[in-house]
């Protein structure tokens, strides 16, 4: 696993032991990147939050691609350890914050996020409630741009967003949302 553009590009991030987690792959994280960078044209100065956040891998590319800040939001002490690790190597420390609890557990954000990057585990909606909450607790302001990742088969239902972009990649779905007008 590495990191795709940017700043680090071609660096390898550590994925956490175990089965608790599933990294993006670099083929999927790319198209990804590609499709937010055709809509928002850079990432420079744009506050990211990596929900579900893994290894890190979706928080670390926005960073790589010129993000000023990323908050990355884990369960799984294992995967928190990852992050951590792969912030150190990349020397990340200064534009990242790690938070280890339940994405479903977070409060009310101080200001809107401008990129929120959500990867649930596959076929449990998870995103898809998370994102609702986040839409209630102010995390989701009428610019920001939203990624979910489901499975391939998956259809959340979303409520107050419209979907901007949807592409299958593999075993995975993206769609990227920004709120209802």
């Amino acid at each position: 696993m590495r990191i795709v553009a940017g700043e680090w590009r071609g660096r390898s991030l550590i994925a956490p032991k175990g089965e608790t987690t599933r990294p993006t792959a670099d083929r999927t994280r790319e198209t990804l990147f590609n499709m937010l960078a055709s809509r928002l044209g850079s990432f420079e100065g744009l506050s990211a939050a990596d929900l579900f956040a893994g290894s890190g891998a979706l928080g670390l590319e926005a960073l790589s691609r010129g993000c000023a800040s990323c908050l990355f939001v884990e369960e799984d002490a294992r995967a928190v350890d990852a992050i951590r690790a792969n912030i150190a190597k990349l020397g990340a420390g200064t534009r990242s914050s790690v938070n280890q609890a339940s994405v479903l557990r977070l409060g009310p954000a101080k200001v809107p996020h401008d990129l929120i990057l959500l990867d649930p585990p596959y076929g449990t909606g998870a995103g898809a409630v998370a994102i609702d909450k986040l839409v209630r607790l102010g995390w989701v302001g009428p610019a920001t741009w939203i990624s979910l990742e489901v499975g391939a088969k998956e259809t959340p239902t979303l409520r107050n967003l419209e979907v901007e972009s949807e592409r299958k990649v593999g075993k995975a779905k993206l769609l990227l949302l920004r709120l209802a007008q």
